[in-house]
């Protein structure tokens, strides 16, 4: 009997989404299982993204140039949609156990991804395969469809005391 794959969702201003979503694709790793991680709006170095590759996960990640969304003008915007569009539809075509959607939320919030795409990719996927999404604010069909909610919540952090991101640890 095939297992049901169920849809995880981290969500809140809080630190760990990435983290946590992370930690589960290792653990699918070392399991012997097939990972695929999408990162939305991610382009930056990030400590874990060549050992997980390195350990055999498809990673797709990156945004035309390296601003913010806010700092973007019209033609920047869409040129960064089609990217996370592109990336998503490759990412979806490679067979995985584990799909791993990181910063969808904040990529169907600011309109950064083909939306129908997107929905598609979590509501259709195949019925054995596992799904985690990351979000700040996770849209109410996030919401609604995860097996999984976690909340992040923010109560204290570094960065409120002027604490830069340091490496191998929050990047």
């Amino acid at each position: 009997m095939m297992e049901q794959g169920l849809l995880h969702l981290y969500w809140g201003d809080g630190k760990g989404k990435t983290t946590a979503a992370m930690g589960l694709a290792l653990r699918a790793l070392g399991s012997g299982k097939r990972v695929v991680i999408m990162q939305f709006l991610k382009g930056g170095q990030s400590g874990e993204i060549p050992l997980l590759a390195q350990l055999g996960a498809k990673i797709f990640r990156g945004k035309g140039g390296q601003k913010f969304v806010f700092q973007m003008n019209e033609a920047e915007k869409a040129a960064a949609r089609a990217v996370q569009s592109e990336n998503l539809t490759a990412a979806l075509a490679e067979p995985a156990d584990l799909l791993i959607l990181d910063e969808a939320g904040s990529a169907w919030e600011l309109d950064m991804v083909d939306k129908d795409l997107l929905r598609r990719a979590v509501l259709e996927r195949p019925a054995a395969q596992e799904c985690v999404l990351t979000a700040h604010k996770a849209p109410q069909w996030m919401l609604d469809a995860a097996d999984y909610s976690t909340e992040m919540k923010c109560c204290r952090h570094p960065y409120q005391k002027g604490i830069k991101a340091r490496k191998g640890i929050e990047y």
